[in-house]
């Protein structure tokens, strides 16, 4: 097994339990696809995963934008334009991917880790103390725990 690329701490928690399980399974999607390109699972493998990556930060990117409007984030309008540019960043890879004049590699990988890093660390730990001293929060009532109701991969949907 390849070495992992992006472990996690507690560094990155931003203090929401949702958004900190979210960047967990971010992280855990980062290093499966780590992981199929070490291993030489071929482009097809990486691929479903880097699809699977690319549709699960779409959930968490509503996920985030739909709890800063419900608390009057007053850097929401930053905060959605950095994820935008993340989401046309990874259409355009895909597009490429799809035309065969890019392939997914170590140096994408480091790409995201280090974008995920610095986006949780620099942008998503400010909406967390936010989101936690907000009135609004009091409001908040976390997903169901596993065995409340049958949990499916994407919490939200």
């Amino acid at each position: 097994m390849a070495d992992i690329l992006f472990k996690w701490s507690d560094d990155y928690t931003v203090g929401v339990a949702e958004i900190d399980e979210q960047h967990k399974e971010l992280v855990r999607l980062l290093n499966d696809l780590h992981q199929a390109i070490h291993e030489r699972h071929g482009s097809d493998a990486s691929r479903k995963i880097l699809n699977e990556l690319a549709e699960y930060t779409r959930v968490h990117f509503a996920v985030e934008e739909s709890l800063m409007r419900i608390t009057h984030y007053p850097d929401f309008e930053n905060h959605k334009k950095i994820h935008e540019a993340l989401i046309q960043q990874v259409v355009e890879l895909q597009n490429k991917l799809d035309s065969g004049t890019a392939k997914i590699s170590f140096e994408l990988l480091h790409f995201l880790k280090q974008w995920l890093m610095h986006h949780i660390v620099e942008s998503d730990k400010l909406f967390g103390a936010f989101f936690t001293h907000s009135k609004a929060s009091a409001n908040w009532m976390p997903p169901p725990q596993a065995g409340e109701q049958q949990k499916s991969r994407w919490k939200f949907w």
